[in-house]
């Protein structure tokens, strides 16, 4: 059995609306209630679909087996995104949406996910909160949680992005997922892989403006610049240098001059470090690791907070909290930020705006500390 991906015609619309019949299915058998109602996707929706050349079929051996749409270019329900945000903004996107399968089909999301890589760098996709098989599929194919946007109808999804990188050589990123990205799982909530993965996001699409720059090196910064997280946060910036510098495995694409640059780099990116960074390298990774989201800000020093200092109660975490915002995110505190292309730069002035407004942070201090901590 061989599956292939070809472009959904309409003599198919039977097959396909049979196997979302199919997949509606599962999602009920799956506590999935709310997704795919109403008829939702209508017989029209697939039509639609195939007339504007969104529409695909993955065939084994010519028998249809699955279905998708996939299609190139700005969604407008991907406009606004809450509680976190897109790896990347800037690239021109892909976004998969109606994934169907047949019965006793294996295999097919695979499929159709490795064919949609193939068209665009950079793909999207989001799904229901009770839809826990999509979101598996998503995340073993490499996709970020990202945060949650709002469809037409105003109902919540879960919203996902995948980021590929064809100027990085193909055995160095091989090399990097494998063996580097995996560590980030050990780390703290706000030091995960979604961490890392945004920053080597951030870090590509800022390097795009410096042609001068060697992409190889502003990736291998970012993927390891917290890797010293191992051995705690105060000096992980130190620690993240050290495993760089003793990886022998780069010397397969760099030269001991690029490897001290780029350890350099990675020493220099800590916000608390004292001085500025001393390349351009340092300046990208160090504002990419600047992921400055008010919310996602507020949510990860409050998460910081409790695993860090478990002994404070409601009032000693708002305090921490408070002073935490105040030193590092006022206009007065120690951040800086070096690219001026960087989204960073609107994003903290509504942080500073936050964290002037004590009533409306203490209100959102809560909701998350809540969360946490339900009484």
């Amino acid at each position: 059995m061989n599956k292939t991906v070809r472009p959904a015609q309409l003599s198919d619309v039977d097959a396909i609306m049979s196997m979302c019949d199919h997949s509606r299915s599962i999602m009920r058998s799956n506590g999935n209630t709310t997704q795919w109602v109403n008829g939702y996707p209508s017989r029209q929706q697939i039509i639609l679909d195939i007339e504007q050349q969104h529409g695909f079929l993955v065939v084994d051996s010519a028998v249809p087996v699955g279905y998708f749409a996939f299609i190139v270019g700005a969604d407008p329900t991907y406009a606004v995104i809450e509680e976190g945000c897109w790896l990347d903004d800037d690239t021109p996107y892909g976004t998969i949406h109606r994934m169907a399968c047949a019965p006793g089909s294996n295999g097919v999301a695979h499929c159709g996910i490795d064919w949609c890589k193939r068209q665009a760098v950079s793909l999207r996709a989001d799904t229901h909160a009770d839809n826990h098989i999509v979101q598996h599929i998503l995340e073993s194919e490499g996709f970020t949680y990202c945060g949650i946007i709002h469809i037409a109808d105003g109902t919540p999804r879960r919203a996902y992005q995948l980021m590929r990188y064809p100027e990085v050589d193909a055995l160095l990123r091989a090399y990097v997922e494998s063996e580097i990205l995996p560590r980030y799982a050990a780390f703290d909530a706000a030091h995960r892989r979604d961490h890392v993965l945004m920053v080597i996001a951030q870090s590509m699409a800022l390097a795009s403006y410096y042609p001068q720059l060697d992409k190889d090196m502003v990736y291998a910064i970012a993927a390891y610049h917290d890797t010293g997280l191992c051995e705690g946060r105060e000096r992980h910036h130190i620690v993240s240098g050290e495993i760089m510098r003793s990886d022998e495995h780069l010397k397969d694409w760099f030269d001991e001059q690029q490897i001290a640059i780029m350890t350099e780099a990675v020493e220099d990116h800590r916000a608390s470090g004292g001085h500025d960074p001393h390349s351009l390298y340092g300046m990208i990774v160090a504002e990419a690791d600047r992921n400055i989201e008010p919310v996602t800000i507020v949510r990860r020093t409050v998460q910081y907070g409790i695993q860090h200092y478990p002994q404070l109660e409601l009032e000693g975490h708002w305090q921490r909290t408070l002073q935490h915002l105040q030193e590092k995110y006022s206009p007065t505190g120690y951040l800086k930020l070096y690219i001026p292309q960087s989204r960073n730069r609107q994003q903290l002035e509504r942080l500073w705006q936050l964290i002037a407004d004590l009533p409306r942070l203490r209100c959102l201090f809560e909701e998350i500390y809540f969360e946490i901590f339900p009484t």
